[in-house]
């Protein structure tokens, strides 16, 4: 069983228009868990005209911004001409690759009658050989993830193969990621690839875990040693699992760009500025 290393508790980040986040990753005590690099959970909350939810368009490059739709609707649009509709349960996988810039809003109509948001966005990051890959978008329905029962866990596989099953995701870098709920008193075992890094972030309940009682809003990470994590539930509990490959690069990010070198940073600035990632208004 894996051991844990350090339990990260979420704090509140600004992201614009009066909203905010809860944010674990990165923490004071960790910059990444690789190939993670940030983990940003906003909501529930309800989203009006009054209060709307709108990140306007700005670049990526270098990994791939990942986003878990668990209430509401998002919709995203990017300078590669993409336009995508997510409902609750659906997950968009962008690959920024060499460059792109993107917008998340909500469509119209739900913002007109309101309704309770939730989401999570991840930052996977990219190994060199990908920095460059062309963006792409994948717009991946809930109702085509693999349903997995592990003891008593119902999982849904995001990313990755787990027991022969194995997601629609295509992956340029390879992990792990599973939306799993447990009943208070339920138990699982979850297998994590052998070398790959291994969290667990707290949705909802209470999950017991290496002598540990988790409450929401933390991200549990576990040492390297081990294959397997042991969750119990004190609650009805909601968690998402993220393993994956650490990439054993350097990292040098500023802000929306993530690259392995200063000039590599300083060149994706330079090409934004110039307009070589597209145009999107906002």
């Amino acid at each position: 069983m894996k051991k844990v290393r350090k339990i990260l508790a979420a704090t509140e980040k600004h992201i614009g228009g009066g909203n905010y986040v809860k944010s674990p990753l990165p923490s004071e005590f960790v910059d990444q868990i690789s190939p993670f690099i940030m983990l940003d959970h906003f909501g529930p909350a309800q989203v009006t005209t009054k209060k709307p939810f709108y990140v306007p368009p700005h670049p990526h490059k270098g990994f791939e911004p990942v986003t878990l739709l668990f209430k509401g609707e998002v919709l995203h649009r990017d300078s590669m001409g993409n336009v995508g509709n997510l409902k609750a349960g659906d997950v968009q996988w962008m690959t920024a690759g060499k460059g792109v810039i993107h917008s998340e809003g909500v469509p119209a109509d739900f913002l007109e009658k309101g309704g309770e948001m939730e989401l999570i966005q991840l930052w996977v990051n990219l190994p060199r050989s990908a920095k460059q890959h062309e963006p792409r978008y994948q717009d991946l329905r809930g109702e085509n993830f693999p349903l997995i029962k592990e003891g008593d866990a119902g999982l849904k596989l995001i990313a990755g193969d787990y027991k022969g099953q194995k997601s629609g995701t295509e992956l340029l870098t390879p992990v792990l990621v599973m939306h799993g709920r447990l009943d208070k008193d339920g138990k699982t075992d979850i297998e994590i690839p052998t070398g790959y890094n291994a969290s667990v972030y707290t949705l909802k309940g209470k999950l017991m875990t290496d002598g540990f009682e988790v409450t929401p809003q933390h991200l549990i990470w576990y040492q390297e040693e081990g294959t397997t994590l042991s969750l119990v539930a004190t609650e009805d509990s909601e968690f998402v699992v993220l393993s994956g490959q650490p990439i054993l690069e350097p990292i040098v990010n500023y802000g929306p760009f993530v690259m392995n070198t200063r000039a590599e940073l300083v060149e994706a600035i330079e090409e934004y500025q110039s307009g070589k990632m597209g145009v999107l208004e906002g």
